[in-house]
């Protein structure tokens, strides 16, 4: 039970923030919605600080990797709402932001895994 309840408040945090920067970063005049893209970036390069962490010398117990990575990170990022907006661009034609959205999406999010992975090595 400790640990559903630790995943619940480490995702409503998450959610929380990413709601509040998808609030003052996506705006339909700009059109790629640099709110998501910035709360994904930024939760893969944090999901690989924290597993990175984790994995070496046992730094983080498995509550609190339940908490930041499962949790945090989990409510923070949304694959579910970057496919609505992909989902958006295709529907109104607009294959150049699908195009760049999806590909900075996919590329940077991995690099910033492996960033944060390598930060705490």
């Amino acid at each position: 039970m400790k640990q559903l309840l630790l995943v619940f408040v480490g995702g409503g945090f998450g959610s929380v923030l990413r709601y509040v920067i998808g609030k003052y970063l996506n705006s339909a005049e700009n059109g790629i919605p640099y709110g998501t893209l910035a709360a994904n970036i930024l939760g893969s390069l944090l999901i690989g600080i924290i597993l990175g962490l984790a994995a070496k010398n046992d730094a983080l117990s498995q509550n609190q990797t339940l908490l930041l990575a499962t949790g945090f990170c989990g409510g923070f990022t949304t694959f579910s709402t970057f496919a609505y907006e992909n989902h958006v661009f295709l529907k109104s034609g607009d294959f150049t932001s699908f195009a760049f959205y999806t590909i900075a999406s996919f590329v940077i999010g991995f690099l910033a895994v492996f960033a944060g992975i390598y930060l705490v090595k």
